[in-house]
């Protein structure tokens, strides 16, 4: 037998899309857009924040057990972004972002407990990965054509040239995808600017 959602159901739904709404988007757009400036992450993070948000509060106003609940995160935790390999950091906020939607749809706590949560989120994104806290080391990708393939086995050597060749102090790097038949790579690089 369908649901039906009364006027106040309505409303408290539209409260909790709110408070959702609003602790996502500074979260993603505030937050992580104006550090990192990656629109299609942004895109992903927030459309996901809105579908997730749209799933759960159907699920929470009907029978659903705790069991099913973990069955539909298992499958999220399936899914991935296999186009291209994402940074530690980017899934961080993209799972914050999820992890917005759950607190801010499902029923039985009050709004002041979701607003309080929320508020907790932003705070700790927001020192956490404050600029001035990590400020000195910034990450670029970049695609480079490796001439010589040893120097991905040697550490040293390839942060050597990459900073040369990125005029910086790389202090780290990571391999993100090879294509050993162009000779190109593609490498997360940590790097700090010299002076």
């Amino acid at each position: 037998m369908p649901t039906e959602f009364s006027t106040v159901e309505l409303i408290d739904i539209l409260l909790r899309f709110g408070i959702n709404m609003v602790t996502m988007l500074v979260l993603i757009f505030g937050m992580y857009y104006k550090r990192y400036q990656d629109r299609e992450l942004v895109i992903a993070a927030a459309l996901f924040n809105v579908f997730v948000f749209g799933v759960l509060t159907i699920l929470s106003s009907v029978q659903f057990s705790l069991a099913a609940g973990f069955g539909l995160f298992a499958i999220l935790a399936l899914f991935t972004l296999r186009s291209e390999q994402i940074s530690k950091t980017e899934i961080t906020y993209f799972f914050g972002s999820i992890s917005v939607a759950v607190i801010c749809s499902v029923q039985g706590s009050t709004y002041a407990l979701i607003a309080i949560i929320a508020l907790f989120i932003l705070i700790g994104a927001y020192i956490i990965d404050h600029p001035k806290v990590l400020g000195s080391v910034s990450t670029i990708k970049v695609n480079i054509e490796i001439t010589d393939p040893k120097l991905l086995s040697s550490p040293d050597e390839m942060r050597g040239e990459l900073s040369k060749l990125l005029g910086v102090e790389v202090l780290s790097f990571q391999a993100t995808s090879i294509d050993f038949i162009a000779g190109k790579s593609r490498l997360s690089v940590n790097y700090r600017e010299h002076g």
